[in-house]
């Protein structure tokens, strides 16, 4: 016994498709660039973070294999 395929009561808009955002994918990606600008524009306030030695190692050693 064949499946009946069901139809849409109305055709799809034909202006595309109405999408809404919620408020924050536009807030967080303009304050993520807001403050990356801010940390251009002002270098002296991006301290560089004491990390691990080793991980300064890894990361040496990941430049000197790329270098090749």
């Amino acid at each position: 016994m064949p499946a009946r395929t069901l139809s849409r009561p109305h055709p799809a808009t034909p202006g595309g498709v109405d999408i809404r955002l919620p408020w924050w994918a536009l807030a967080l990606p303009a304050l993520a660039f807001l403050v990356l600008l801010g940390l251009i524009l002002n270098p002296s306030d991006a301290h560089a973070a004491s990390g691990d030695p080793a991980v300064a190692r890894v990361v040496e050693h990941a430049q000197h294999l790329l270098a090749r």
